[in-house]
């Protein structure tokens, strides 16, 4: 059952007004622990699928090589219960302030071996949502983040300052950039299995992946 893949949250009025005050929530222990490997294994599958082998992921072809992206899913997988589960709808339409909506899940996978930097950005540098303050990610740590595998970074209260303007990547890529004071982000430091919610305005970016093994993330995206 899909409630069995997400643990059923009743957020606090505390947790909703720190979110609010700060642009992202920590929610530890966000997947059951029996089904993080399992999904895990299905975010690999899903990039092997489309061309990105797990030996691609062993090791970075360049500093550019920040992000392994795939929005594709099987239906009835433990990826569809994730997304699309009543518990996880729950929990982003308590942080939404009314019924959410999936909008565009995808993997996060930064690859092993000096898996590059994602620059600072809002979300909504790519696709502008308004207003954005009804929308979110609930970004899903599938292993154990840290700095050295390249963590998300948030800056707090960053979403207070509404919609930033933001230039391209210097990579030469399709990502956006914000110019923002690393010193001022915070990392999130996360255990498999727990999740972080930041809200389309909230700043975020992540270091480069120093160690042998990629790190494996999920955004699950809602309006």
């Amino acid at each position: 059952p899909a409630a069995d893949v997400v643990k059923p949250l009743k957020l606090t009025e505390a947790e909703i007004r720190f979110y609010n005050s700060q642009g992202f929530l920590p929610l530890p222990g966000f997947i059951e622990g029996r089904f993080v490997e399992a999904l895990r294994e299905e975010v690999l599958d899903a990039l092997d699928a489309n061309g990105v082998s797990r030996a691609m992921l062993g090791k970075a072809a360049s500093s550019a090589d920040k992000l392994r992206q795939c929005m594709q899913y099987l239906a009835g997988s433990l990826l569809d219960q994730m997304i699309n589960g009543e518990a996880t709808l729950a929990i982003a339409s308590q942080l939404a302030g009314g019924h959410a909506n999936v909008y565009l899940p995808f993997t996060a996978v930064k690859t092993a071996g000096g898996g590059g930097a994602f620059d600072f950005h809002q979300d909504n540098n790519y696709t502008q949502h308004d207003p954005a303050v009804g929308s979110l990610n609930i970004w899903v740590a599938l292993v154990d983040m840290t700095p050295e595998n390249g963590c998300l970074l948030v800056v707090p209260e960053s979403h207070k300052s509404g919609q930033l303007t933001s230039r391209d990547s210097d990579d030469g890529d399709s990502h956006q950039k914000l110019d923002v004071d690393p010193a001022a982000c915070f990392p999130v430091r996360m255990r498999a299995g727990d999740a972080v919610a930041f809200t389309r305005w909230t700043v975020h970016g992540s270091g480069r992946n120093t160690t042998d093994q990629p790190r494996v993330a999920y955004a699950l995206q809602y309006h």
